[in-house]
């Protein structure tokens, strides 16, 4: 196969990369994947708090991500939505020894008073994003939801660990929880819970791996990966599939991770 879009004609790279996101959007994802963390429990509100948690740490080692998931069940006591609504200030003491990288408990203290908030005063995760969904993408949003997040008491050094795209982030870590929660659960990966969100109003979480590939496939040619570059792969993935462009996350995930000798 090319190793370039400017060896495929358009309805040849749209064979090619959707023929990669069937192949890699199947339940073998997720063994190596941190959605196999939510994919431990059933109920809405559990997957939606341990998955917000886990993308937000989701950089780094993925087997130490997926640990450090496993950590994070254990210490809201196997049940995260009961944990969060119903703490009390002994509670959250073993919060204040878990670490991944520089998110530390302090952190995750924070994160948890925080969901209590959004659970008991703003309807809940989903309709945050719900609420203000955008005509063309969910990036606005993303930034009104960390203002509320962080309308509670908090510490200037914990808003770092959640990005804001009208500063020119790619807020590929959210931008991932959304795909997760958004995207249909056919195959047996992302879990299709928000059923009032377009899937095709979804952003590609954008990292050094996909957007490696990406600029190969001719599919973005902006050299950082930020909110410019991620708007403007937004608009040649949603050229492919208008309707649910981010499955395409799964190809070029898949490619960067399994067929480096295509690159």
């Amino acid at each position: 196969m090319a190793k370039s879009s400017l060896k495929l004609s358009k309805s040849e790279l749209k064979e090619f990369i959707d023929e990669k996101a069937n192949l890699y959007e199947s339940p073998k994802f997720i063994g190596t994947d941190p959605i196999q963390i939510p994919h431990q429990f059933t109920k809405k509100e559990d997957i939606e708090i341990i998955g917000f948690l886990v993308a937000t740490i989701a950089w780094g080692n993925r087997k130490s991500i997926i640990n450090n998931g496993n950590k994070l069940i254990e210490i809201l006591d196997n049940d995260p939505y009961d944990f969060v609504l119903n703490h009390g200030a002994d509670d959250l003491k073993p919060l204040h020894n878990f670490v991944h990288r520089t998110f530390n408990g302090s952190d995750l203290i924070t994160f948890v008073e925080s969901l209590k908030n959004i659970y008991l005063n703003h309807g809940g995760l989903e309709l945050i994003f719900q609420s203000q969904n955008a005509n063309e993408d969910l990036q606005p949003v993303i930034s009104r939801f960390k203002s509320i997040f962080f309308e509670i008491p908090h510490t200037t050094r914990t808003q770092k660990h959640i990005s804001d795209p009208l500063k020119n982030s790619a807020a590929k870590r959210i931008n991932m929880f959304l795909r997760w929660m958004v995207r249909p659960a056919t195959a047996g990966v992302d879990f299709g819970l928000w059923k009032n969100i377009s899937p095709g109003l979804l952003s590609c979480p954008l990292d050094v791996h996909s957007g490696r590939i990406a600029r190969q496939l001719g599919l973005l040619t902006r050299v950082q990966n930020d909110a410019k570059a991620v708007a403007e792969l937004d608009s040649k993935l949603r050229k492919l599939d208008p309707k649910d462009p981010v499955k395409y996350d799964f190809a070029l995930f898949g490619l960067s991770a399994f067929e480096k000798d295509l690159f």
